[in-house]
This record gives C-alpha cells, sequence and structure tokens, in this order.
C-alpha cells in the first residue's frame, strides 16, 4: 500500500502501526531491557535539549545533504540494523533497502534479517547497504562472512560490540516471545542457532584487529558509550564509532547514547563520523544530534513502525517527512546547511510533558486481545 498519499505526519505511522501489530510484536519492537530506564533515557535526553536560535542570516535556500565515507546522503540519517523486520513487514530487509535508496540514505543490514544478504544486494543494486555483524562463529566463519560483505557490494561492515549476552526484556519474557523462533535466519546454514555464542561473549579488541585486517571496507563498531572505548576504538582501525545502548534493549540504566556526542568526538577527533541511534522520531531530533557533533543518526524502532504502517513505501514516507522536518528546522534555527549546526544552537532544560504520540509510544504495552 502506498502510504505517500494518506500520511502527512509520524505520528499517523505510529498510530497506524499500533493498530496492525499484534500484541506481542508491538512489544517486541517498542520495548526495552527490564525497567525500561535506559529505553525511556533515550528519549528524555533528546527532550532536555533546547533550541536558542538565529534569525537574519538568509535561509532562503537550504540543504539537508552530507556524506558518510566519501558517499553522498540526502539526509544525515540511515536505517539502523534490525534483526526482525520480516516480524513488522513480509519484505523485510529488501524493504528498508529499497526505502533508503530511493531516499538517498545508507542502509545497516542486519546479519539476523530476512532475505539474505545477497538476495538484498542484487534487488537494490545502487542501494548503500552496510552490513552489521554478530559473531557466531569462529574467525574462519568471520573471514567468510567479511568476503560476502564484499562480493555483495557492501559499502562498509559494521561489528556490534555491546551484546556479551542477550538483554533481559521483560516484555518479551512476560509474552513467551522468541523472535528467534518466530523468524527464519536466512544468513546462517543453522538457521535457527543464533542465540549468542561463547564467540560474541569472548569478543575482545585483539579480535577487532583481526576483523581490520581482513578487508580495506570501512570498519564500525556499533555499541560504543564510554569515550575510552572510542578512542580504542580508532587505535584499533575502526573508521567510525556507532554509539548505541541498543535502543535500550541491553543494560537497563545505561547512559544515552547522545549523552556521549561530544566525549567521543573529543576521543577519536574531527574527521572520524560518529554515528548514533538512540529514540530519534523527528527532524529535530536529528539537528540536536547533529549539533553535539554526530555525522549522522540511526533510525530504529521508527522504521520498524513504518514499515508495519506501509512496507517500503512507509518507510519511504517517514524518510520524507524526517527530511522536510530537518529542512524547516535548520530554516528557523538560522542555517543553510547541517555543516552550520553546532551546540551554541542548545540549551540543557527541563523536558517537558507531550501529547504527541510519537513522543509517548514508548514504555507503552499494546493492550492485549
Amino acid at each position: 500500500m502506498d502510504t505517500s498519499a494518506d500520511i502527512f505526519t509520524n505520528d499517523e505511522i505510529v498510530t497506524r502501526a499500533r493498530a496492525r501489530l499484534a500484541p506481542a510484536v508491538w512489544d517486541y519492537l517498542t520495548g526495552g531491557a527490564e525497567s525500561e530506564r535506559a529505553l525511556c533515557g533515550n528519549r528524555l535526553a533528546l527532550d532536555s535539549l533546547a533550541f536558542l536560535p538565529r534569525v537574519l542570516r538568509d535561509v532562503a535556500e537550504r540543504s539537508t545533504a552530507t556524506s558518510l565515507f566519501g558517499r553522498s546522503m540526502a539526509l544525515p540519517a540511515f536505517l539502523a540494523p534490525i534483526g526482525s523486520l520480516s516480524l513488522f513487514d513480509k519484505e523485510g530487509a529488501l524493504a528498508s533497502a529499497a526505502a533508503a535508496r530511493a531516499a538517498g540514505v545508507p542502509c545497516f543490514i542486519s546479519i539476523m534479517s530476512q532475505p539474505a544478504l545477497e538476495e538484498v544486494a542484487r534487488a537494490e543494486p545502487d542501494a548503500v547497504l552496510i552490513l552489521q555483524i554478530y559473531v557466531r562463529g569462529d574467525r574462519d566463519w568471520l573471514r567468510q562472512v567479511v568476503g560476502r560483505a564484499e562480493a555483495a557490494g557492501c559499502a562498509a561492515i559494521c561489528l556490534t560490540v555491546d551484546s556479551a549476552v542477550y538483554g533481559r526484556r521483560e516484555r518479551d519474557l512476560r509474552n513467551r516471545f522468541s523472535s528467534a523462533a518466530a523468524v527464519d535466519r536466512v544468513n546462517f546454514d543453522d538457521r535457527k542457532s543464533v542465540q549468542i555464542t561463547t564467540e560474541q561473549a569472548a569478543l575482545s579488541w585483539d579480535d577487532v584487529a583481526f576483523l581490520r585486517s581482513l578487508t580495506r571496507l570501512p570498519l564500525i563498531l556499533k555499541g560504543i558509550l564510554h569515550p575510552e572505548d572510542a578512542r580504542l576504538a580508532a587505535e584499533h582501525g575502526a573508521d567510525a564509532v556507532y554509539l548505541s545502548n541498543h535502543g535500550g534493549r541491553q543494560l537497563d540504566h545505561c547512559v544515552p547514547a547522545l549523552d556521549q556526542i561530544e566525549a567521543a568526538r573529543a576521543a577519536i577527533g574531527a574527521d572520524k563520523p560518529v554515528l548514533v541511534d538512540g529514540g530519534f522520531l523527528r527532524g529535530t531530533d536529528i539537528a540536536k544530534a547533529l549539533a553535539l557533533g554526530a555525522t549522522a543518526a540511526g533510525l530504529g524502532k521508527l522504521q520498524g513502525l513504518a514499515l508495519a504502517a506501509g512496507g517500503r513505501a512507509g518507510v519511504e514516507t517517514m524518510l520524507s517527512l524526517l527530511k522536510a522536518e530537518l529542512s524547516n528546522a535548520l530554516a528557523l534555527l538560522g542555517c543553510r546547511t547541517v555543516a552550520q549546526l553546532d551546540a551554541a544552537l542548545l540549551r540543557r532544560t527541563q523536558p517537558g510533558l507531550s501529547s504527541s504520540v510519537l513522543s509517548t509510544f514508548i514504555g507503552q504495552r499494546q493492550p492485549q486481545t
């Protein structure tokens, strides 16, 4: 279904997705670990920043464009990796890749997603695809996965480093819901044996150095929060750091990634990209991250909601709305380009209450039917 003609706000995407998703799947997509303090903290961090705009700066012409690893982006955003996209739309990663290509943004393809990486790459040869890896084997296995990414024409490789164990997601536990049982992991020979392994739990900086030695593709480490780990990532050959607390789904009471942008930027310098995710729902959210020093913001839960609302057309609509919102924010902040966003445009404030469906869906469970 083409949603572009009848959806004008991302609030409507959330409302439509909630009506269409089964309660257990809604909880899987929107929930977090344990008390969900980390999940709610992501949104609180964004809402705790207010703008201090400039005026009379001639913003008649504006651009939301930027670049990542030398590749142009129409919007400083990307589709974050989600392993169970087919729970929200039967096309799964293929729908996200098609929408990202149409919108001119990168799409992270999780090794847990469907269809297989090679199928997505064949169907969308012009999409900027980045393979996200969970380690589920030894170094020979990792070498094979890197070879697949190179053969598929991926623009970069992303190693997730914040998942030594699986977070205790109490909504899923209460619902007796397992995404591993619900979705076929087609990128693995043993399609059901994809739970966290010893290799993932035992990852160290030596493994990062080994991965770096396998390929000339840009290497991204996802799940960085501590500035010392950002520094070590750069020291071990990472081309970018991806700040994330896994959407509040791993360690509860974890700091918001947004609050670590400035420290990470100071740790790795001005040249390497700093990616970030965690609660991004609007163009103004993206503007705040960029003003703090981020290169681009990742869309996880919002991507899943857009898929549920309208498949690939839903994701295209969502990205189009974010671009319009960001362009509008630039004008009202007195900026012509995203490069002009800086911390001087921000002030810390007390977050207020919002009646927005988009801002309040976090922390809400789907009523059981």
